[in-house]
C-alpha cells in the first residue's frame, strides 16, 4: 500500500493529460472488478471508426506485410 501512496503523491505533480490517462485506466480496472461492461471513450471510438472505414475502402495489409509485422515483434 505505501507504493500506492508514494505514486498516488508523485501523480498529482504529472502533467493534466497524464493524470487523465492514468484516471481512466483505473476507472477500466475497476469497472473490470466490479465485472462491468467496458465502455470505450469517445476517443476509442472514433478511432474504431477510422479503422472500420479504412478497411471499407479496401486499405489492409496484404498477407506478407503481416507475416513480417509479426516476425519483427517475435524477435523483439
Amino acid at each position: 500500500m505505501t507504493d500506492l501512496k508514494t505514486l498516488l503523491e508523485r501523480v498529482q505533480s504529472w502533467p493534466e493529460e497524464a493524470q487523465d490517462e492514468l484516471v481512466a485506466v483505473a476507472n477500466q480496472i475497476e469497472s473490470e472488478l466490479r465485472g462491468r461492461d467496458y465502455l470505450a471513450t469517445r476517443e476509442e471510438l472514433q478511432i474504431i471508426d477510422a479503422a472500420m472505414a479504412s478497411i471499407d475502402v479496401g486499405n489492409v495489409a496484404s498477407e506478407a506485410e503481416i507475416k513480417a509485422a509479426f516476425a519483427r515483434f517475435r524477435s523483439a
